[in-house]
């Protein structure tokens, strides 16, 4: 019988141990798995599987097969598998086409120049690949992209032309002059300019030079390799502020998309137009000046491709780009930023890539799953200690992908919740049920439709005037900020809170002095729609003018320290990578209380 026990427990250990082995074998403790085909990605929040993809420019399929369960759930914070694609161009056209670039994950005790020694490439190179890369961003578990062509070479190689005559291949270092690299090499300028034709845009640091040897080889400069204290501070060096007088931006609007006329009232084209005009008087009224180039790029991308050919000159001179419309049109947009480094604003759409791998991007409106996944974190922090119900009234424009980013949001944090089902029958008797006097009540339609929300909000006022033991609240969407015609008194009495990108409050005097200003200037009021477009254009304007005007063309190290107090629109930007754009991630809840004040918060 011991022996037999004795024997279990043996097979038991040896059975852990390899159980524990494997599981270690998953872990990325070493970059490089053995055939170096793999790296690995922390998910973050908001992430799917589609955007990681496009990000590594790999299919879904490939992180689908590495990460067995990833095509039915992934969760922020885990690792995928991700194949290293050698070979993988990140664009067959603009400005990154026939880039290749290797991915590394970074891990414990990993500097920059244990990188930079790894694959063989300067820490200069990897920056430049990265600019979002910082020694705050540089840390275990966050990926960097390695730019394969560019190999490290050395200072000086001596190699025979084809007359059989030596030459020196000469890397310039910094601060060298083409006088210095005469005398040490006993040439003269015009024999420099002959071989080396790139001399006429003139002398750069990293050109390298075929130069006559005629010197001893022991004579040769020899250009010191920095080492590893160097090439780290690199990761802490301070960026110079590039000010400028007055920023120069260009438009680039499809002011005639389906035929409109540009002049034509309720175009929310020409009315964000509108609003970023009165960004600028506002500013220049604050004495600052701001200089726009307007261009309506209609609805295809054939007058966008004029536009660059005839303007080409003039665009390449301006600071920011605000526009685009179509996925089309942004790709030509944000292949010209990229290739003359020129930030660039897409102010409408939310539903497009280019920023996942453009450092030169700004997307000013939230992504669906980062905008859903953000709202599911918020809406944790406001009701964990909150009696949560989803009620399920059988209406159409059910909000699935959110209340499930919600729920696994509240089951991650083992916070439970209640499932209802609406019936018209005994609805007040099966609320009532459920609802507990012990802590607050959050109830939350799985519809944000208003006829959701008429079926249940005269039951649940009701409960809440007369029954105040039950303390309730509800939990809804942004577009019931165009209900409050009809339901803003139900709001208030039910203590509601709605997410939402944008919020104007019109007792604001900001919002007022706004709505005042666009009438004199425009002799209208702005469309009645959410958002409003001409206020948008206003704060994005009020933000982009002002960040140039502070902090120059380099703005985006300095955006933590932009205060403005948007009116509709709040402003979060954060990098989705190291080599990649920004992407707003800012949003309200608002708050309609029972004293009848509405709040805005940020949630950043």
């Amino acid at each position: 019988m011991k022996k037999i026990t004795l024997c279990a427990l043996i097979l038991w250990v040896l059975g852990f141990i390899a159980i524990n082995t494997s599981a270690q074998n998953d872990q990325p403790v070493s970059n490089n798995v053995r055939d170096g085909d793999i790296f690995y990605h922390t998910i973050e929040r908001g992430q799917t599987v589609y955007s990681i993809a496009k990000m590594y420019d790999v299919t879904v399929e490939d992180i689908y097969r590495l990460n067995i369960g990833s095509d039915e759930a992934i969760k922020a914070g885990d690792k995928l598998k991700i194949p290293q694609k050698k070979t993988a161009k990140l664009s067959e056209t603009g400005p990154e086409a026939g880039n290749v670039y290797l991915y590394h994950t970074i891990q414990p005790r990993e500097t920059l120049y244990g990188v930079s020694k790894q694959y063989g490439v300067s820490g200069e190179s990897i920056l430049e690949a990265n600019p979002g890369l910082s020694l705050e961003r540089f840390s275990i578990g966050k990926t960097i992209r390695i730019p394969t062509g560019k190999k490290q070479k050395p200072a000086t190689e001596i190699v025979e032309n084809d007359k059989g005559a030596k030459e020196i291949f000469y890397t310039v270092p910094a601060r060298e002059t083409m006088y210095n690299i005469c005398k040490t090499f006993k040439t003269t300028e015009n024999e420099l300019l002959k071989l080396n034709p790139e001399l006429a845009g003139g002398l750069r640091k990293g050109m390298t030079l075929r130069i006559p040897l005629r010197i001893n080889e022991r004579d040769i400069p020899r250009e010191k390799e920095p080492d590893a204290r160097e090439v780290n501070a690199m990761l802490n060096a301070k960026r110079e502020v590039k000010l400028v007088n007055i920023p120069k931006v260009a438009l680039l609007l499809p002011y005639n998309v389906g035929n409109r006329k540009r002049d034509s009232a309720g175009n929310p084209i020409t009315e964000y137009y509108e609003g970023l005009l009165l960004a600028v008087d506002s500013l220049r009224n604050m004495g600052h000046s701001v200089e726009l180039f307007n261009y309506d790029i209609s609805d295809g991308t054939s007058s966008l491709q004029k536009i660059f050919k005839e303007e080409e000159q003039t665009l390449k001179d301006v600071n920011l780009i605000i526009g685009g419309g179509s996925n089309e049109q942004i790709k030509i947009i944000a292949d010209f930023a990229q290739s003359n480094k020129t930030k660039y604003v897409i102010p409408f759409t939310s539903k497009n890539d280019e920023v996942l791998n453009n450092a030169w991007i700004f997307q000013v409106n939230t992504p669906q799953n980062l905008l859903y996944a953000n709202a599911a974190y918020a809406g944790a922090n406001l009701f964990a200690k909150h009696n949560i119900l989803f009620l399920d009234t059988k209406d159409s424009d059910n909000q699935t992908e959110f209340i499930n980013d919600f729920k696994k949001e509240l089951k991650e944090r083992n916070i439970s919740w209640k499932d209802a089902v609406y019936d018209a029958s005994n609805f007040p008797e099966r609320i009532e049920a459920l609802l507990t006097t012990n802590k607050p009540n959050v109830i939350m339609p799985v519809s944000n439709s208003q006829d959701a929300l008429i079926k249940i909000k005269t039951v649940l006022r009701f409960i809440a005037e007369t029954k105040p033991e039950f303390k309730i609240n509800l939990f809804g969407y942004p577009v019931w900020q165009t209900y409050t015609k009809d339901c803003l008194e139900d709001f208030h009495a039910l203590d509601t809170y709605i997410y939402s990108l944008f919020y104007a409050d019109n007792m604001n005097p900001g919002v007022k002095k706004f709505y005042d200003n666009y009438k004199n200037w425009f002799s209208k009021s702005p469309a009645s729609t959410i958002p409003k477009y001409g206020m948008l254009g206003f704060d994005t304007g009020m933000f982009f003018f002002g960040a140039l005007q502070q902090y120059g063309v380099n703005f985006e190290n300095n955006l933590s320290e932009i205060k403005y107090k948007s009116l509709q629109t709040g402003f979060n930007f954060e990098r989705v990578n190291n080599w990649g754009g920004w992407i707003n991630t800012n949003i309200y809840i608002i708050h309609y209380n029972k004293d009848f004040i509405i709040t805005r918060s940020d949630f950043k």
